[in-house]
């Protein structure tokens, strides 16, 4: 390849490997913002047991940690352009495991519910958007 023809396509091609990177980003900021919602909804579901002591009842501390743990895992993972099947799976499990065990408001549970669904739908989707 001559010089001059190297010098036109070399930095075109740098430019469309930037492109399809930040594409890519782009995708998993999406699942991102379903992970960071149900964060939030366990967080506030969290806060409102503890208001009503319902919190101190067993293994519910517990439950609340493993799905925000598992979650903050995922997240990890997506920031650095990595979709874990796995992970999902673990995170689905133990969001599951609070809506069918604490004690929940019905705002709450109707929250975590729309956040198994979005995550469910995600792993179809394999963290792209749907």
């Amino acid at each position: 390849m001559p010089k001059r023809a190297f010098k036109i396509f070399f930095p075109i091609a740098l430019i469309l490997l930037a492109c399809g990177a930040q594409a890519a980003d782009r995708d998993y900021t999406f699942a991102r913002d379903v992970v960071s919602r149900a964060q939030n909804d366990l967080r506030r579901a969290a806060d409102f047991a503890r208001r009503g002591e319902a919190i101190k009842k067993g293994d519910q501390v517990d439950r609340y940690s493993d799905a925000q743990r598992s979650l903050s895992k995922l997240d990890r993972k997506l920031s650095e352009g990595k979709f874990d099947k796995g992970d999902l799976d673990e995170a689905i499990e133990d969001v599951k495991k609070v809506v069918e065990h604490n004690t929940l408001s019905s705002e709450d549970r109707d929250a975590l519910q729309n956040d198994l669904r979005e995550l469910r739908l995600l792993r179809t989707s394999k963290g792209r958007p749907y």
